[in-house]
């Protein structure tokens, strides 16, 4: 009997893994050649391996209770395949639940369900919108690595150049091996090439130019067949208008984005939540801080539930190039001493940062953070005074339900397990992670722990602000 089981399991699973396999080059179609991007309860299908296909189904137990199989889902995605879509997200994950309660025929379900983006419009952009990172650190990197991977659909964002500072002989190999290779985050998926002639990067296909240059003035973009490009400027030497209006000086750029918090009248933008602040007129926008962005969509569903009538935020952050990897000078206190060795008490700005996006808090929060020995993934603390009482499974329940909804579910996710720990949380694509089994809850005071992955996490929703500029805003359907 036993025997028995087991077998039926391992068959069971070869036959979910080959009906799996089945979908891969249908969801690849659809988002080379529609631009359409498949998901199943937030979790992403379009690019993913048949495991991954299958693990994603898995997570709709945390969502319905039940089992989701791709048995459900493959006649959703076969007749999506088969019709002429506009741009757009679809989850085929709340489709297949949606028509399992409601019934009735399949391609009449979808009719009504598709109607938005069966309207002939077809792709968002007809050419592409180029991107230039100005500078090459940690995010930069990470955001090439995303660029890259999204070339192969429609989504017409094109990495065409990096600005560097001017380097030694061997730069462009040390670069490219950067790309490459990271200690974090992992290989990169793909090939790299190097091509010394004509001083570029040739990643999956994608000719990438290396300017060197030492200011944005010097440089005419044109030059490169560059032209209306959105700078990415990632190394945090200019983060007021005057600074970062210098790369508006440059021939063939339209807009600046800076991945750190703005100052002066910069607006500070956290994607999913005050998005809607940028007009066509902003030439110069700011993505705020890892921190910010964790923290900041959180902040927005409990003051919108429950009310916040006062509040501290405590981020335990992993350490960063800033500090030193053995004591030495530096400007700020504390940060001079051995980041690999130390907790290190410093401050943070994202506190005061949160009232940029949500100036309904303006008054109402502390904020402090903790410099920890590891290398990435952090954790903001969410000590909330609140205006109504609540229990903890309503308070999670709130989270939960924000982390599937439309406006923030790909901002928000949410775990249950009480076994998650900070390198779990690596490449995570959403800028916070809910850790429902440790909230507290005491009648109108709470505590709320949310994971963040300060790299990738954060380079996700830059990107999120570049589509937006690029204007690609894709309707969701589910």
């Amino acid at each position: 009997m036993a025997a028995a089981i087991e077998q039926d399991n391992l068959d069971n699973w070869r036959a979910h893994e080959a009906l799996a396999e089945e979908m891969i080059p249908l969801v690849g179609g659809l988002y080379r050649d529609r631009d359409v991007i498949v998901y199943c309860f937030g979790r992403k299908l379009t690019r993913e391996s048949a495991v991954g296909i299958l693990r994603a189904h898995r997570f709709a137990r945390q969502i319905t209770g039940s089992e989701l199989l791709v048995t459900d889902t493959m006649p959703i995605v076969q007749a999506l395949a088969a019709l002429e879509l506009d741009s757009a997200k679809i989850d085929v994950g709340e489709l297949a639940v949606a028509h399992a309660t409601e019934g009735g025929d399949l391609d009449e379900f979808l009719a009504g369900r598709l109607t938005n983006i069966t309207t002939g419009n077809g792709r968002l952009l007809s050419e592409p919108t180029d991107v230039v990172l100005y500078g090459f650190g940690r995010i930069g990197r990470l955001l090439a690595r995303i660029l890259i991977d999204r070339t192969g659909s429609g989504e017409k964002l094109r990495l065409r150049a990096i600005v560097l500072r001017p380097g030694g002989d061997n730069d462009l190999q040390k670069r490219a091996s950067l790309l490459r290779r990271d200690s974090i985050h992992g290989p990169f998926d793909g090939t790299i090439v190097v091509d010394n002639e004509n001083k570029s990067l040739i990643a999956n296909g994608n000719v990438i130019k290396i300017i060197y240059a030492k200011s944005p003035e010097d440089i005419n973009y044109n030059d490169y067949g560059i032209d209306n490009a959105i700078i990415v400027d990632n190394t945090g030497v200019w983060r007021d208008e005057e600074g970062l209006g210098k790369h508006l000086k440059s021939v063939g750029a339209s807009k600046v984005l800076l991945t750190a918090p703005g100052k002066g009248e910069i607006k500070n933008v956290i994607y999913g939540v005050n998005d809607s602040v940028i007009t066509d007129a902003d030439d110069i926008i700011s993505a705020a801080s890892c921190t910010t962005n964790a923290i900041v969509p959180v902040l927005k569903v409990m003051n919108e539930t429950f009310g916040i009538n006062s509040g501290h935020v405590e981020t335990v952050h992993s350490y960063t190039n800033d500090q030193n990897l053995t004591d030495n000078f530096h400007s700020k206190e504390r940060r001079g001493r051995s980041a690999p060795l130390n907790m290190v008490i410093t401050e943070t700005g994202a506190a005061k940062a949160v009232v940029k996006a949500l100036p309904e808090l303006a008054g109402k929060l502390t904020g402090n953070a903790i410099r920890v020995p590891t290398p990435n993934v952090s954790l903001a603390i969410l000590n909330l005074n609140l205006g109504t009482a609540t229990d903890k499974d309503e308070l999670n329940d709130t989270l939960r339900s924000a982390s599937l909804s439309i406006e923030l579910r790909e901002q928000i996710d949410y775990t249950s397990s009480v076994e998650v720990v900070s390198s779990d949380m690596v490449g995570a694509e959403r800028a916070s992670i809910v850790d429902s089994a440790a909230t507290i809850v005491d009648g109108d005071r709470c505590v709320l722990y949310v994971w963040y992955d300060n790299e990738a996490g954060y380079s996700y929703q830059v990107v999120r602000v570049i589509q937006h500029l690029a204007g690609l805003n894709y309707p969701l359907v589910g």
